[in-house]
């Protein structure tokens, strides 16, 4: 029991280690995922790197945060649309993303759309380097498709 203090204090750190790591390799994925969306969609735009860091960051927080209370509100139009709620919500967090940041720009239905789609897909790919908590030690793998 005397050590016991010492060695939760070391556990609380990992874990917030843990936690930090995963707020920054959220960020940088969507930052990733944000630039792919500007260099593939015409009407997406960001004026800077560092104004793709804060959409990046903004859409991260938005996805976090916001994006569970929209699907948990729009449950029965996410069921009568067979999913594309989703996407809509998707959708919305980008145009929300382009309205906060200064030097990020998406405008239209069909940009948004397309650059919603590129967000999924990058982020798809690129979670697939999540790091993974064991209790042990930290570790960072590719996840199996198969």
């Amino acid at each position: 029991m005397r050590g016991s203090g010492s060695a939760a204090k070391i556990r609380g750190v990992n874990r917030d280690r843990h936690d930090l790591g995963r707020l920054l390799f959220t960020w940088l994925v969507d930052s990733i995922a944000l630039g792919v969306a500007v260099w593939l969609v015409g009407d997406v735009r960001s004026s800077s790197y560092l104004a793709l860091a804060a959409a990046g960051l903004v859409f991260g927080l938005a996805s976090t945060y916001l994006k569970p209370l929209l699907v948990l509100i729009g449950i029965p139009f996410i069921i009568l649309t067979f999913g594309i709620g989703l996407f809509l919500i998707n959708m919305l967090i980008v145009w929300l993303t382009a309205a906060i940041v200064p030097g990020f720009d998406a405008e239209g239905f069909w940009p948004i759309a397309k650059a919603a789609v590129v967000i999924w897909l990058v982020n798809v790919l690129l979670s697939g380097f999540a790091m993974k908590r064991d209790d042990r030690r930290t570790t960072v793998t590719w996840a199996r498709w198969y």
